[in-house]
């Protein structure tokens, strides 16, 4: 088959980018880690919607049904333990970090820092002028330090995935701790593509713009009694901006619906893909083929005289974001260059790392076979640079 005709300048050069015969490209060149590849029955269902669901107002059974939709979906894709409830707002996990400062922490929290986005919500919490200085647990990029138990710590923190480099961190209440202290997880790109017991968590909480190829700006919690109860007590004697209230959050989810107008083609993309999962097999079905991409991306880099995975523990490789380093002798921000042009699209490196590597998104919608072409064109293009 022919080349696709593309060319575009390597790095500002000058020098035209060469083209990638059809025949090594994938059938989808999105690999972004957030937003992600959305499938083109999501695009579908907001079209089907028309006049029936969209510019209507979100008050109304229309929409409610399908917030309902949702934390059914998410109930079944979890296997959520009995007690423990879904509850949707908005701002997205930026503005869920806030509301678990405001909300959840009593006095002091523990985190894990290990990347740009776990590195967030310890500022959040340092910030709070009505909390003691987090103890914060920090390892160097793409690595991850360990929870531990501390005195007068009530909430323990940390990311099931770093989308920033690519770690996967066990979701498991660590042993020893307080009576009563909260374990609360951020899982904005792990969330529907790695299994978890969410029964290890007291807020597992998460954005749908990675596994469930939707928008940002909706955070979604799946909360435990305990979180509820840490809610309830302290709410009452602190000033929570009505934006942050998370018992208010809880009393409108329980409504099938949100305190603010939500962003309803953002539902709608988000249902189908929760439905789409659980017509497959689920949570189980839904990690084992990121997991089947992510062996092929490994298994490539790892017999490559160019490439390795940047994450050298094997059990801390995440089976959705995945981050390669490539040998100084390949320009990466070069092959990126060339990959856009032909499009295959959004294997940058997290903006606050750099490096010469390439970061390769693969949530549940991601076919395994585009990941075996996308190392394929990589190393036609590593090859015709050379």
């Amino acid at each position: 088959m022919s080349a696709r005709d593309l060319s575009a300048p390597v790095n500002g050069s000058g020098v035209q980018a060469p083209s990638i015969p059809q025949s090594l490209l994938p059938k989808d060149g999105r690999f972004g880690s957030g937003p992600s590849k959305v499938r083109d029955d999501q695009v579908a269902a907001i079209a089907g919607a028309g006049r029936s669901v969209l510019g209507t107002s979100h008050r109304q059974l229309p929409v409610r049904s399908l917030v309902a939709r949702v934390r059914a979906g998410m109930s079944d894709l979890f296997s959520l333990p009995d007690g423990y409830e879904v509850v949707l707002g908005n701002g997205g996990s930026t503005a869920f970090w806030d509301v678990a400062t405001t909300c959840l922490v009593r006095e002091r929290a523990q985190h894990l820092v290990l990347g740009a986005f776990s590195d967030k919500f310890a500022k959040a919490t340092a910030a709070a002028p009505f909390l003691a200085p987090p103890d914060v647990r920090r390892s160097d990029p793409f690595s991850a330090p360990a929870p531990g138990a501390e005195p007068g710590v009530d909430a323990y923190a940390w990311p099931h995935n770093e989308t920033s480099t690519g770690v996967v961190v066990p979701v498991v209440r660590p042993p020893g701790v307080d009576d009563g202290a909260l374990v609360l997880v951020d899982a904005t790109s792990a969330a529907g593509g790695v299994a978890v017991d969410v029964s290890q968590t007291d807020a597992y909480y998460f954005a749908p713009q990675k596994s469930f190829g939707s928008d940002g700006g909706l955070w979604l919690a799946l909360l435990s009694p305990a979180a509820v109860a840490r809610a309830e007590e302290l709410q009452p004697g602190r000033w929570v901006p009505g934006s942050l209230d998370l018992l208010a959050a809880l009393a409108e989810s329980r409504r099938e619906q949100t305190v603010n107008t939500p962003a309803v083609a953002t539902l709608l993309m988000l249902a189908e893909q929760v439905e789409w999962m659980l017509d497959r097999g689920g949570l189980a079905w839904a990690a084992a083929r990121s997991a089947e991409s992510a062996s092929r991306l490994y298994e490539w880099a790892e017999a490559s005289q160019y490439a390795r995975p940047a994450v050298r523990d094997r059990s801390l490789r995440s089976p959705v974001v995945g981050t390669i380093d490539l040998d100084p002798s390949v320009d990466a921000a070069a092959v990126r260059t060339v990959l856009r042009a032909n499009g295959v699209v959004d294997v940058e490196p997290y903006r606050g790392l750099g490096g010469n590597q390439l970061r390769v998104g693969m949530f549940p919608a991601v076919d395994p076979h585009d990941v075996s072409a996308l190392t394929a064109c990589v190393d036609h293009v590593v090859a015709a640079l050379s």
